[in-house]
């Protein structure tokens, strides 16, 4: 990725990196703890490009309009969204461990295996990953991003 991208082009890697994360998550869902934690930290990698678009673009404005609230509050929900998918996958993950340990210590007994699957807690997390194209799309559409100017996305 190049040192300077614009708004515009983070969001669409954003974007695109959403769509990745969610079809990795779908086809098939992870299963192992090392797959699970890799998808947990691709989430908190998205997370943290959108909080620092967010301070990038906050600190070019110091009046803000109310269209640059709104673009603000937009990608503060995409950073929000990318984190919840995260927290929902770290849930995936604790549950699918304390299941395994479960079903070891219960060597001749029947497996009681509580609350939601780790699958629910994926399914959770596409959905809310499902959010951040819809919100880059609504930025683009409704044509709030400032003039194309080069920010430093790995700050």
């Amino acid at each position: 990725m190049p040192d300077r991208l614009t708004p515009a082009q983070i969001l669409d890697r954003t974007t695109t990196d959403a769509l990745a994360l969610h079809f990795t998550l779908r086809n098939p869902a992870p299963s192992n703890a090392g797959a699970l934690t890799a998808r947990i930290a691709d989430a908190q990698h998205l997370a943290a490009i959108a909080l620092r678009l967010f301070l990038d673009l906050d600190e070019h404005t110091p009046q803000p309009s109310s269209a640059d609230l709104l673009l603000l509050e937009r990608i503060a929900q995409i950073a929000k969204a990318a984190q919840d998918a995260g927290a929902e996958l770290a849930a995936a993950l604790a549950r699918s461990v304390e299941n395994q340990r479960r079903r070891a210590k219960a060597v001749s007994e029947r497996v009681v295996l509580i609350g939601p699957s780790p699958q629910q807690f994926i399914e959770s997390a596409t959905d809310l990953l499902d959010r951040i194209p819809a919100l880059c799309h609504a930025i683009h559409r409704d044509r709030l991003l400032p003039p194309s100017t080069p920010i430093n996305p790995s700050r």
